[in-house]
């Protein structure tokens, strides 16, 4: 299958940002062509202190440019209590960045969506208590 350049180029960012993490590897790395411009990607990176960085998109090409159906980025300490999570689930109608929005240990508040890349390093912030 002929796949789209801009996914081809897309992954390739994605591919080195994990693989260039420091004292981290990817426990898991899926990616799910449904068409040459329709991609599903599922990523576990598990921190050298135990906390657990999950990656979900549902990605389209529409007019040459990524779009996002769906989305969740999920980071969880060692002994599994939420550090941050960023989704698109349109559960909270009263936020004004609805549907997109980031939970927090301490409740939800706006956020639009992040891009990917960004997260993983947002995440490697908190990576031995560094935040």
């Amino acid at each position: 299958m002929l796949r789209d350049t801009a996914l081809e180029e897309y992954l390739s960012r994605l591919h080195e940002v994990i693989h260039n993490l420091e004292d981290s590897y990817a426990e898991l790395y899926e990616e799910e062509f449904l068409s040459n411009d329709r991609l599903n990607v599922r990523v576990r990176i598990r921190m050298g202190d135990g906390q657990l960085l999950e990656l979900n998109e549902a990605v389209v090409i529409e007019k040459h440019e990524i779009c996002h159906l769906g989305y969740r980025y999920h980071l969880q300490d060692r002994n599994n209590n939420l550090v941050f999570r960023y989704d698109n689930t349109p559960h909270f109608p009263d936020l004004g960045s609805f549907p997109n929005h980031k939970h927090l240990p301490n409740g939800v508040v706006d956020a639009e969506k992040p891009d990917i890349l960004n997260v993983i390093k947002e995440a490697s912030v908190f990576q031995n208590g560094r935040h």
